[in-house]
């Protein structure tokens, strides 16, 4: 194999892996975005189910009270 054959594989060996090291740092990018969004969702999911309990409270309470008052009529 010719020199210049050699030095135009290791070329295109270099592009490649120029290529490769672009797409590992754009998929890092992309995880990391995916990971804030998880985390973002996660929080929103927590707050939800607080407000959720608090309101199945709420409800439960004024059943108790409309039973009460039911009971005392």
């Amino acid at each position: 194999m010719s020199m210049s054959k050699v030095e135009q594989l290791f070329k295109h060996l270099e592009a490649r892996v120029d290529e490769f090291i672009e797409l590992c740092d754009e998929y890092k990018r992309h995880n990391r975005s995916l990971q804030a969004r998880e985390s973002q969702l996660a929080e929103e999911r927590a707050s939800l189910m607080k407000k959720n309990d608090m309101a199945k409270a709420k409800v439960e309470a004024m059943i108790s009270r409309l039973k009460a008052l039911e009971q005392d009529s």
